[in-house]
């Protein structure tokens, strides 16, 4: 990985919906998870719903996060659906 990017994974169903496991994005000064989550459903389709009505749940570095949470090169950011209980 360069030094220049950070690693974006997604788990479980969005994973699957996604048809991605992870990808590559380039790293800028002062971005957000949230501006990675709006970079990505930006690109319409499946992957709109990273915005849509049910809010998806954010790491990075393994670490629980927020949309406010910022992130430089070399970080790992997850995104995962929110877990439900029974």
């Amino acid at each position: 990985m360069s030094t220049e990017t950070l690693t974006v994974r997604f788990f479980a169903r969005l994973r699957e919906e996604l048809d991605t496991e992870s990808l590559e994005l380039p790293a800028s000064p002062e971005l957000t998870t949230g501006d990675i989550l709006a970079q990505l459903a930006a690109r319409g389709g499946p992957w709109a719903q990273l915005q849509g009505d049910q809010p998806v749940m954010i790491a990075v570095n393994q670490a629980m996060a927020k949309p406010s949470t910022p992130v430089k090169a070399g970080d790992e950011v997850a995104f995962f659906p929110p877990v439900t209980g029974g």
